[in-house]
Protein backbone atom coordinates (compact mmCIF):
# COMPACT_ATOMS: atom_id res chain seq x y z
CA UNK A 1 0.00 0.00 0.00
CA UNK A 2 2.86 2.49 0.48
CA UNK A 3 4.42 1.59 -2.56
CA UNK A 4 1.30 2.58 -4.43
CA UNK A 5 1.33 5.65 -2.56
CA UNK A 6 4.73 6.46 -3.43
CA UNK A 7 4.35 5.72 -6.95
CA UNK A 8 1.74 8.68 -7.76
CA UNK A 9 3.82 11.09 -5.22
CA UNK A 10 6.91 10.09 -7.10
CA UNK A 11 4.92 10.65 -10.50
CA UNK A 12 4.24 14.07 -9.18
CA UNK A 13 7.50 14.79 -8.08
CA UNK A 14 8.72 14.85 -11.59
CA UNK A 15 5.74 15.26 -14.03
CA UNK A 16 6.89 18.75 -14.72
CA UNK A 17 10.38 17.82 -15.94
CA UNK A 18 8.61 16.61 -18.88
CA UNK A 19 6.57 19.10 -19.55
CA UNK A 20 8.72 22.78 -18.75
CA UNK A 21 9.03 23.14 -22.82
CA UNK A 22 5.39 22.78 -23.34
CA UNK A 23 4.23 24.90 -20.41
CA UNK A 24 6.75 27.53 -22.00
CA UNK A 25 5.28 27.40 -25.47
CA UNK A 26 2.03 27.34 -24.24
CA UNK A 27 2.17 30.47 -21.96
CA UNK A 28 5.05 31.89 -23.73
CA UNK A 29 7.80 32.18 -21.08
CA UNK A 30 11.23 30.87 -20.80
CA UNK A 31 11.90 27.44 -19.81
CA UNK A 32 13.66 28.98 -16.66
CA UNK A 33 10.43 30.94 -16.13
CA UNK A 34 8.32 27.59 -16.59
CA UNK A 35 10.21 25.84 -13.71
CA UNK A 36 8.76 28.22 -11.28
CA UNK A 37 5.72 24.97 -11.53
CA UNK A 38 8.67 22.69 -9.59
CA UNK A 39 10.21 25.35 -7.18
CA UNK A 40 6.39 26.50 -5.99
CA UNK A 41 5.54 22.41 -5.43
CA UNK A 42 9.03 21.80 -3.55
CA UNK A 43 8.69 25.18 -1.52
CA UNK A 44 5.39 24.27 -0.71
CA UNK A 45 6.09 20.76 -0.04
CA UNK A 46 9.28 21.34 1.62
CA UNK A 47 7.75 23.91 4.38
CA UNK A 48 4.56 21.65 4.51
CA UNK A 49 7.22 18.86 6.09
CA UNK A 50 7.06 21.23 9.43
CA UNK A 51 3.25 20.54 9.73
CA UNK A 52 2.73 17.33 8.73
CA UNK A 53 5.66 14.89 10.63
CA UNK A 54 4.28 16.70 14.33
CA UNK A 55 0.97 15.93 12.99
CA UNK A 56 1.90 12.03 12.16
CA UNK A 57 3.48 11.56 15.57
CA UNK A 58 0.52 12.90 17.23
CA UNK A 59 -2.95 11.75 15.37
CA UNK A 60 -1.15 8.54 13.34
CA UNK A 61 0.41 8.35 10.38
CA UNK A 62 -1.51 6.16 8.57
CA UNK A 63 -4.96 8.58 9.23
CA UNK A 64 -2.77 12.07 8.07
CA UNK A 65 -1.56 10.13 5.08
CA UNK A 66 -4.73 8.69 4.02
CA UNK A 67 -6.22 12.62 4.47
CA UNK A 68 -3.51 13.85 2.06
CA UNK A 69 -3.97 11.68 -0.28
CA UNK A 70 -7.42 13.27 -1.05
CA UNK A 71 -6.17 16.43 -0.86
CA UNK A 72 -3.54 16.05 -3.37
CA UNK A 73 -5.97 14.89 -5.80
CA UNK A 74 -8.38 18.23 -5.17
CA UNK A 75 -5.55 20.19 -5.63
CA UNK A 76 -4.35 18.59 -8.59
CA UNK A 77 -7.43 18.73 -10.50
CA UNK A 78 -7.29 22.26 -9.46
CA UNK A 79 -4.44 22.34 -11.02
CA UNK A 80 -5.93 20.95 -14.67
CA UNK A 81 -8.46 23.85 -14.61
CA UNK A 82 -6.19 26.49 -14.24
CA UNK A 83 -6.73 29.55 -16.59
CA UNK A 84 -3.10 31.04 -16.66
CA UNK A 85 0.26 30.46 -15.59
CA UNK A 86 -0.20 32.70 -12.42
CA UNK A 87 -3.29 30.52 -11.69
CA UNK A 88 -0.87 27.83 -11.97
CA UNK A 89 1.89 28.25 -10.24
CA UNK A 90 -0.37 29.62 -7.32
CA UNK A 91 -1.97 25.94 -7.15
CA UNK A 92 0.72 24.33 -7.58
CA UNK A 93 1.58 25.46 -4.20
CA UNK A 94 -1.56 23.98 -2.76
CA UNK A 95 -0.55 20.96 -4.59
CA UNK A 96 2.62 21.06 -2.93
CA UNK A 97 1.28 21.40 0.37
CA UNK A 98 -1.18 18.65 0.20
CA UNK A 99 1.61 16.28 -1.19
CA UNK A 100 3.78 16.72 1.97
CA UNK A 101 2.26 14.14 4.00
CA UNK A 102 3.00 11.19 1.98
CA UNK A 103 6.10 9.92 1.71
CA UNK A 104 7.89 10.76 4.81
CA UNK A 105 4.90 9.36 7.28
CA UNK A 106 5.55 6.42 5.05
CA UNK A 107 9.09 6.71 5.74
CA UNK A 108 8.33 7.34 9.48
CA UNK A 109 6.04 4.57 9.48
CA UNK A 110 8.79 1.68 8.30
CA UNK A 111 10.81 3.57 11.00
CA UNK A 112 8.51 2.79 13.62
CA UNK A 113 8.22 -0.72 12.37
CA UNK A 114 11.26 -2.11 11.11
CA UNK A 115 14.99 -2.87 13.01
CA UNK A 116 17.48 -0.48 11.66
CA UNK A 117 19.84 -3.65 10.53
CA UNK A 118 16.47 -4.49 8.04
CA UNK A 119 15.92 -0.97 7.41
CA UNK A 120 17.60 0.01 4.27
CA UNK A 121 16.84 -2.66 2.65
CA UNK A 122 12.66 -2.29 3.72
CA UNK A 123 13.23 1.57 2.93
CA UNK A 124 14.50 -0.03 -0.77
CA UNK A 125 11.64 -2.17 -1.11
CA UNK A 126 9.20 1.49 -0.80
CA UNK A 127 11.79 3.42 -3.08
CA UNK A 128 10.82 0.86 -5.70
CA UNK A 129 7.34 1.90 -5.74
CA UNK A 130 8.28 5.73 -5.69
CA UNK A 131 11.02 5.77 -8.38
CA UNK A 132 8.55 3.44 -10.57
CA UNK A 133 6.25 6.86 -10.44
CA UNK A 134 9.19 8.97 -10.92
CA UNK A 135 10.01 6.38 -14.02
CA UNK A 136 6.45 7.14 -14.69
CA UNK A 137 6.32 10.75 -13.96
CA UNK A 138 9.15 11.76 -16.59
CA UNK A 139 8.06 9.53 -18.91
CA UNK A 140 5.16 10.75 -19.02
CA UNK A 141 5.46 14.22 -18.42
CA UNK A 142 7.28 14.17 -22.17
CA UNK A 143 4.48 11.89 -23.35
CA UNK A 144 1.32 14.24 -22.51
CA UNK A 145 3.80 17.33 -23.76
CA UNK A 146 3.86 15.95 -27.29
CA UNK A 147 0.18 15.28 -27.09
CA UNK A 148 -3.12 17.47 -27.75
CA UNK A 149 -4.10 16.76 -23.67
CA UNK A 150 -0.90 18.46 -22.41
CA UNK A 151 -0.18 19.43 -19.09
CA UNK A 152 -3.79 19.78 -18.02
CA UNK A 153 -3.95 15.71 -19.46
CA UNK A 154 -1.12 14.80 -16.75
CA UNK A 155 -3.00 16.57 -13.52
CA UNK A 156 -5.81 14.99 -14.66
CA UNK A 157 -4.83 11.57 -14.58
CA UNK A 158 -2.51 12.29 -11.14
CA UNK A 159 -5.77 13.28 -9.68
CA UNK A 160 -7.67 10.22 -10.31
CA UNK A 161 -4.31 8.30 -9.41
CA UNK A 162 -4.58 9.76 -6.04
CA UNK A 163 -8.44 8.74 -5.68
CA UNK A 164 -7.36 5.14 -6.12
CA UNK A 165 -5.02 5.07 -3.54
CA UNK A 166 -6.63 7.18 -1.11
CA UNK A 167 -9.72 4.87 -1.36
CA UNK A 168 -7.74 1.87 -0.61
CA UNK A 169 -5.40 3.28 2.08
CA UNK A 170 -8.93 4.46 3.66
CA UNK A 171 -10.56 1.08 3.91
CA UNK A 172 -7.35 -0.40 5.20
CA UNK A 173 -6.92 2.09 7.93
CA UNK A 174 -9.02 0.08 10.99
CA UNK A 175 -6.39 -3.04 10.10
CA UNK A 176 -3.43 -0.72 10.31
CA UNK A 177 -1.42 -0.39 13.87
CA UNK A 178 -0.08 2.61 15.00
CA UNK A 179 2.83 3.13 17.36
CA UNK A 180 1.88 5.51 20.16
CA UNK A 181 1.06 8.86 19.73
CA UNK A 182 3.94 11.75 21.30
CA UNK A 183 1.53 13.69 23.89
CA UNK A 184 1.58 17.06 25.63
CA UNK A 185 3.45 20.45 24.99
CA UNK A 186 0.53 22.96 24.18
CA UNK A 187 0.23 25.00 21.36
CA UNK A 188 3.53 24.74 21.45
CA UNK A 189 4.25 21.43 21.34
CA UNK A 190 4.91 21.04 17.53
CA UNK A 191 8.37 24.17 17.74
CA UNK A 192 9.16 21.72 20.76
CA UNK A 193 9.32 18.61 18.90
CA UNK A 194 11.14 20.16 16.13
CA UNK A 195 13.95 21.98 18.43
CA UNK A 196 14.28 18.64 20.09
CA UNK A 197 15.06 17.22 16.72
CA UNK A 198 17.54 19.82 15.87
CA UNK A 199 19.52 19.70 19.14
CA UNK A 200 21.15 16.49 18.08
CA UNK A 201 24.77 17.29 16.54
CA UNK A 202 23.80 14.19 14.30
CA UNK A 203 20.76 14.83 13.00
CA UNK A 204 21.91 18.68 12.14
CA UNK A 205 24.51 16.55 9.58
CA UNK A 206 22.39 14.20 8.04
CA UNK A 207 20.23 17.42 7.58
CA UNK A 208 22.87 19.71 6.17
CA UNK A 209 23.49 16.75 3.88
CA UNK A 210 20.81 16.02 2.24
CA UNK A 211 19.91 19.75 1.75
CA UNK A 212 23.13 20.17 0.06
CA UNK A 213 21.79 16.96 -1.94
CA UNK A 214 18.42 18.82 -2.66
CA UNK A 215 20.87 21.66 -4.17
CA UNK A 216 23.05 20.14 -6.21
CA UNK A 217 21.16 16.98 -7.44
CA UNK A 218 17.54 18.01 -8.10
CA UNK A 219 18.23 21.70 -8.96
CA UNK A 220 20.03 20.42 -12.21
CA UNK A 221 18.37 17.07 -12.76
CA UNK A 222 14.84 19.15 -13.63
CA UNK A 223 16.47 20.89 -16.59
CA UNK A 224 17.78 17.73 -17.96
CA UNK A 225 14.80 17.02 -20.75
CA UNK A 226 15.02 20.46 -21.75
CA UNK A 227 18.83 20.75 -22.00
CA UNK A 228 18.73 17.56 -24.20
CA UNK A 229 15.75 19.03 -26.31
CA UNK A 230 17.44 22.12 -27.35
CA UNK A 231 20.93 20.57 -27.55
CA UNK A 232 20.20 17.50 -29.94
CA UNK A 233 16.90 18.50 -31.16
CA UNK A 234 14.99 15.43 -30.02
CA UNK A 235 11.26 15.50 -29.24
CA UNK A 236 10.26 16.01 -25.34
CA UNK A 237 8.93 12.29 -24.97
CA UNK A 238 12.16 11.11 -26.10
CA UNK A 239 14.33 13.15 -24.07
CA UNK A 240 12.38 12.89 -20.65
CA UNK A 241 11.83 9.14 -21.68
CA UNK A 242 16.03 9.13 -21.62
CA UNK A 243 16.18 11.14 -18.26
CA UNK A 244 13.62 8.61 -16.83
CA UNK A 245 16.35 6.45 -16.70
CA UNK A 246 17.54 7.90 -13.83
CA UNK A 247 14.60 6.67 -12.17
CA UNK A 248 15.29 3.08 -13.38
CA UNK A 249 18.86 3.29 -11.99
CA UNK A 250 17.25 3.87 -8.77
CA UNK A 251 14.75 0.68 -9.43
CA UNK A 252 17.85 -1.35 -10.02
CA UNK A 253 19.41 -0.24 -6.52
CA UNK A 254 16.47 -1.59 -4.19
CA UNK A 255 17.01 -4.73 -6.72
CA UNK A 256 20.39 -5.21 -4.74
CA UNK A 257 20.39 -2.99 -2.11
CA UNK A 258 20.65 -5.35 0.78
CA UNK A 259 23.51 -7.43 -1.24
CA UNK A 260 25.38 -4.04 -2.08
CA UNK A 261 24.60 -2.81 1.86
CA UNK A 262 26.25 -5.99 3.25
CA UNK A 263 29.09 -5.83 0.98
CA UNK A 264 30.16 -2.28 0.71
CA UNK A 265 28.95 -0.64 4.10
CA UNK A 266 27.63 2.70 4.54
CA UNK A 267 30.87 4.57 4.49
CA UNK A 268 31.80 3.08 1.22
CA UNK A 269 28.35 3.56 -0.84
CA UNK A 270 27.98 7.41 0.02
CA UNK A 271 31.59 7.67 -1.35
CA UNK A 272 30.91 5.66 -4.45
CA UNK A 273 27.14 7.57 -5.02
CA UNK A 274 28.96 10.89 -4.85
CA UNK A 275 31.91 10.48 -7.48
CA UNK A 276 29.14 8.11 -10.21
CA UNK A 277 26.78 11.05 -9.94
CA UNK A 278 29.23 13.51 -10.46
CA UNK A 279 30.66 11.71 -13.25
CA UNK A 280 27.06 11.53 -14.90
CA UNK A 281 27.08 15.34 -15.51
CA UNK A 282 29.98 16.04 -16.51
CA UNK A 283 29.31 13.54 -19.43
CA UNK A 284 25.81 15.12 -19.68
CA UNK A 285 28.53 17.95 -20.32
CA UNK A 286 30.72 16.22 -22.86
CA UNK A 287 28.98 13.41 -24.62
CA UNK A 288 28.88 14.55 -28.89
CA UNK A 289 25.64 11.90 -28.67
CA UNK A 290 22.05 11.88 -27.52
CA UNK A 291 22.22 8.08 -26.92
CA UNK A 292 24.68 8.67 -24.39
CA UNK A 293 22.17 10.66 -21.78
CA UNK A 294 19.82 7.16 -21.06
CA UNK A 295 22.50 4.94 -19.76
CA UNK A 296 24.24 8.28 -17.81
CA UNK A 297 21.03 8.60 -16.34
CA UNK A 298 21.12 5.14 -14.92
CA UNK A 299 23.90 5.71 -13.90
CA UNK A 300 23.40 8.49 -11.84
CA UNK A 301 20.05 7.04 -10.41
CA UNK A 302 21.92 4.34 -8.63
CA UNK A 303 24.67 6.51 -7.43
CA UNK A 304 22.05 8.71 -6.18
CA UNK A 305 20.63 6.09 -4.11
CA UNK A 306 23.64 5.07 -2.61
CA UNK A 307 23.54 8.36 -0.67
CA UNK A 308 20.44 9.05 -0.48
CA UNK A 309 19.05 5.86 0.89
CA UNK A 310 22.29 5.86 3.08
CA UNK A 311 21.25 9.78 4.16
CA UNK A 312 17.34 8.51 4.35
CA UNK A 313 17.92 5.82 6.43
CA UNK A 314 19.74 8.01 8.86
CA UNK A 315 17.55 10.18 9.20
CA UNK A 316 14.91 7.92 10.69
CA UNK A 317 16.96 7.14 13.42
CA UNK A 318 18.06 10.37 14.71
CA UNK A 319 14.78 10.67 16.74
CA UNK A 320 12.84 7.74 17.23
CA UNK A 321 10.29 9.16 19.79
CA UNK A 322 9.30 11.88 17.17
CA UNK A 323 10.70 10.17 14.45
CA UNK A 324 7.38 11.85 11.85
CA UNK A 325 9.10 15.39 13.23
CA UNK A 326 12.41 14.13 12.23
CA UNK A 327 11.35 12.91 8.73
CA UNK A 328 9.73 16.39 8.18
CA UNK A 329 12.68 17.90 8.83
CA UNK A 330 14.38 16.12 6.59
CA UNK A 331 11.90 16.38 3.62
CA UNK A 332 12.05 19.46 4.35
CA UNK A 333 15.39 20.13 4.07
CA UNK A 334 15.81 18.06 0.74
CA UNK A 335 12.28 19.65 -0.93
CA UNK A 336 13.63 23.67 0.02
CA UNK A 337 17.10 22.80 -1.47
CA UNK A 338 15.35 21.22 -4.48
CA UNK A 339 13.81 24.99 -4.90
CA UNK A 340 16.70 26.65 -3.90
CA UNK A 341 18.62 24.31 -6.63
CA UNK A 342 15.83 24.96 -9.30
CA UNK A 343 15.62 28.49 -9.22
CA UNK A 344 19.57 28.94 -9.71
CA UNK A 345 19.38 26.23 -12.36
CA UNK A 346 16.77 28.19 -14.02
CA UNK A 347 18.89 31.06 -13.61
CA UNK A 348 22.05 29.66 -14.76
CA UNK A 349 20.26 27.88 -17.73
CA UNK A 350 18.68 30.79 -19.02
CA UNK A 351 21.93 32.87 -18.59
CA UNK A 352 24.72 31.02 -19.04
CA UNK A 353 23.82 27.92 -20.69
CA UNK A 354 24.65 24.21 -20.06
CA UNK A 355 27.97 24.66 -18.45
CA UNK A 356 27.50 26.06 -15.04
CA UNK A 357 24.29 23.78 -15.65
CA UNK A 358 26.12 20.19 -15.45
CA UNK A 359 29.57 21.48 -14.25
CA UNK A 360 28.01 22.57 -10.70
CA UNK A 361 26.98 19.34 -9.60
CA UNK A 362 30.14 17.42 -11.48
CA UNK A 363 32.20 19.00 -8.69
CA UNK A 364 29.63 19.63 -5.97
CA UNK A 365 28.32 15.78 -5.52
CA UNK A 366 31.31 13.58 -5.35
CA UNK A 367 32.38 16.48 -2.50
CA UNK A 368 29.04 15.57 -0.68
CA UNK A 369 29.44 12.30 -0.89
CA UNK A 370 33.16 12.67 0.48
CA UNK A 371 31.83 14.77 3.59
CA UNK A 372 29.14 12.66 4.29
CA UNK A 373 31.23 9.59 4.25
CA UNK A 374 33.71 11.10 6.27
CA UNK A 375 30.91 12.42 8.69
CA UNK A 376 30.06 8.44 9.01
CA UNK A 377 33.84 7.25 9.80
CA UNK A 378 33.93 9.94 12.84
CA UNK A 379 30.61 8.93 14.20
CA UNK A 380 31.76 5.42 14.26
CA UNK A 381 34.55 6.42 16.16
CA UNK A 382 33.01 8.13 18.89
CA UNK A 383 32.20 6.31 21.88
CA UNK A 384 28.24 6.30 22.25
Amino acid sequence: MLAIAGFFSGAALRICDGLLPRLAADFSVTPGVAGRVVLTFAIAYGISQLLFGPLGDRYGKARVMCASLFACAASSLACTLAPDFDALVRLRVLWGITAAGVIPLAIAWIGDAVHYEQRQATLARLLMGTLSGMTAGQLGGGLFADSALGWRGAFGTLSAGYVVVGTLLFVRLRHIPAAPPVRGGGRFGFAGQLAAVLAIPWARVVIACVFAEGVFLLGPLAFLPTYLHQRFGLALSTAAGMIAMYALGGLVYALVARHVVRRLGERRMVLAGGIVMGLGFLSFLVSPVAWIAAPTALAVGFGTYLLHNTLQTNATQMAPATRGTAMALFAFCFFNGQAIGVTLAGYAFDHGGPTPLLLVPALALPLLGACFSYALHRRARTPA
